[in-house]
């Protein structure tokens, strides 16, 4: 509450301010689709151009029931929820990804914990059968590639689509939470191993990792590459003893073509949750869930709020809030969706409602 009190009271100073800064560029709260049902919330999205994005997740989700598998569309004027003929089990879809507008797939879990794999052909969504005995957990896209990461017996698995179907890929050392695809044998993994956050690169036989982060419980889940000479992963920094509910740093590390090093970033607590490019593949920004800053000595509490989302120019940080939005809180999910082509940005998650409920939330910046 005291955040939205806080973002309220700036949210007054810059109606104060001269015209010219009222001009400079927000992120900004977009309506949900009225059809959504309360006790909803969205985990993913891709877009496709100014007039075309796609964002999944669950509604009327409630403290014994499973909830709903929640489809919108993004049609250049408002966000519509989309029908699922055929689609009648609970549960939730977590991830979505595309290859071209005629060829996206989401992945979810029904409420028996079975895997749920559905796809859009450019005209409606249908189930497809998902490998068996594999629970999905994300879906990623890119260079003309699909990929699964999900787990069976327990144990991590990674699986491309070749054209015929889902094909097991070798899986590196510990957990893999994000994929950035350039081709079939260059693939870059986020994720963490016994000895700290790791990324791994596929070259189409093997795998080589590179811990990022040796702290214990460090964890990288995103990963960005730019060239050869310039990736990013993003996560959480390792942390040690500390009272329950402790906040943990973010990490954010960059490899130069030569080594990992940490880039430090203006805010001491939450996740980095999500990388997004610019139209020329360069980071553009960088989410922070949970994102806070130590206040004041002797302040009460310690922490106050820190930025939600980074804007990076090459050189530096630039640091946005998220807005206030009448009659709910802070994001705790923040996954972006660049628009192929602009500036513009989606980040879609789900918000603190009142009296313990969770809300959908979609943003937009540009």
């Amino acid at each position: 509450m005291a955040r939205r009190l806080l973002v309220a009271a700036l949210a007054v100073a810059m109606t104060l301010m001269p015209s010219a800064a009222a001009e400079t560029p927000s992120w900004q709260p977009v309506r949900v689709p009225a059809q959504v049902r309360p006790q909803a919330g969205l985990n993913e999205a891709v877009a496709f151009g100014p007039d075309r994005a796609w964002a999944v997740g669950a509604d009327a989700v409630g403290r014994e029931a499973p909830g709903f598998p929640l489809v919108l569309r993004w049609d250049g004027t408002a966000w519509q929820r989309q029908s699922l003929p055929g689609i009648g089990w609970q549960g939730e879809l977590l991830s979505v990804a595309a290859t071209s507008p005629t060829a996206v797939w989401a992945v979810g879990r029904d409420s028996a914990g079975g895997a749920r794999l559905l796809r859009f052909d450019g005209m409606a969504w249908y189930e497809s059968r998902p490998p068996r005995g594999v629970v999905l957990t994300k879906v990623v896209a890119g260079g003309g590639e699909t990929w699964l990461i999900g787990s069976r017996d327990g144990a991590q698995v990674l699986l491309r689509r070749d054209g015929r179907g889902w094909r097991d890929v070798p899986v590196p050392p510990g957990s893999v939470y994000g994929l950035h695809i350039l081709a079939a044998n260059d693939v870059w993994a986020a994720g963490a191993t016994d000895s700290g956050a790791a990324v791994s690169h596929w070259n189409g036989q093997v795998w080589q990792q590179t811990i990022v982060d040796g702290f214990p419980r460090s964890t990288v889940r995103s990963v960005l590459v730019v060239s050869p000479t310039e990736v990013w992963a993003g996560g959480t920094a390792g942390f040690v003893g500390g009272p329950p509910g402790r906040p943990v740093p973010p990490l954010l590390v960059r490899w130069d073509g030569h080594a990992w090093s940490r880039v430090t970033v203006p805010t001491d607590f939450g996740s980095i949750s999500s990388l997004a490019p610019s139209t020329s593949g360069a980071l553009a920004w960088v989410s922070v869930a949970r994102s806070q800053k130590w206040g004041p000595p002797g302040s009460r509490p310690p922490f106050v709020p820190g930025p939600d989302f980074l804007a990076w120019n090459g050189q530096s940080f630039t640091e946005y809030g998220e807005p206030a939005v009448a009659g709910e809180g802070d994001s705790w999910v923040l996954r972006l969706a660049p628009v192929p082509g602009t500036a513009t940005v989606w980040s879609v998650g789900r918000a603190d409602g009142p009296e313990g409920t969770f809300a959908p939330r979609i943003l937009r910046f540009g």
